[in-house]
């Protein structure tokens, strides 16, 4: 029976996780916080008055302090909240350096969708393979994982065994790659080189679906096997 953790809320002895799904997409997006209270946003995807309501009432009730977001790629669904978190929570935004092309054409590709995002904020700072990410006691080590698009990168958190992989890899299944800068040979290499190697027992917090681990994958998901 597969192992995997389908509640919206995850806690590691070190970690909480939240999970929302947001918009019409259903983007997971993720709250990660620690005991300091300091926290991360992954991908905020919040897009009506209802859910910025539900991040905003969640953020205040555990009292947190949200140090920054952070987009695994500039794909629209993943970004249509940076703007109101910024807003909100006066925080910097995260992106891959090679993300940015894509990032500023997200509302160009919100309208086509009949989203509405009005324009993005600019990132604060352009992030690169082996960059870590610190917030609390916690940290996390950016992996550039293109194929699914420019600019896409996974969050890997050793001592907690969390992985973040935004639209690269699904429990079953891999990232699409018909989008404009999408390769199909890129996005295979990176999974079976980049995160296949992490400790089988790494739970991965995937862009949409539900959650899943490295084992599993490397011994049922069709797309990868060797």
């Amino acid at each position: 029976m597969k192992d995997i953790v389908a509640s919206h809320h995850y806690k590691t002895q070190e970690m909480n996780i939240k999970t929302f799904h947001f918009n019409p997409i259903q983007v997971n997006t993720y709250v990660l916080h620690d005991e300091t209270k300091q926290a991360v946003i992954i991908d905020p995807g919040n897009y009506i008055e209802q859910e910025n309501n539900q991040l905003m009432e969640y953020v205040d009730h555990e009292q947190l302090s949200v140090q920054y977001v952070v987009n695994t790629h500039p794909h629209i669904d993943h970004v249509c909240g940076n703007r109101w978190c910024v807003d909100h929570f006066h925080c910097p935004v995260y992106i891959h350096e090679k993300a940015v092309k894509i990032y500023h054409q997200a509302p160009m590709y919100g309208s086509v969708m009949g989203i509405d995002i009005g324009t993005c904020p600019e990132p604060s700072r352009l992030l690169q393979e082996g960059d870590m990410l610190t917030f609390g006691h916690q940290q996390m080590k950016v992996l550039y994982t293109p194929g699914h698009a420019d600019g896409s990168i996974c969050l890997y958190d050793a001592e907690n065994r969390l992985l973040f992989v935004g639209d690269v890899l699904f429990a079953g299944s891999v990232g699409r790659t018909d989008f404009p800068t999408g390769s199909a040979t890129m996005l295979l290499q990176n999974i079976k080189e980049k995160l296949m190697v992490l400790p089988g027992e790494t739970t991965v917090f995937c862009g949409h679906g539900i959650n899943t681990t490295i084992e599993y994958e490397k011994h049922h998901n069709l797309f990868i096997q060797y």
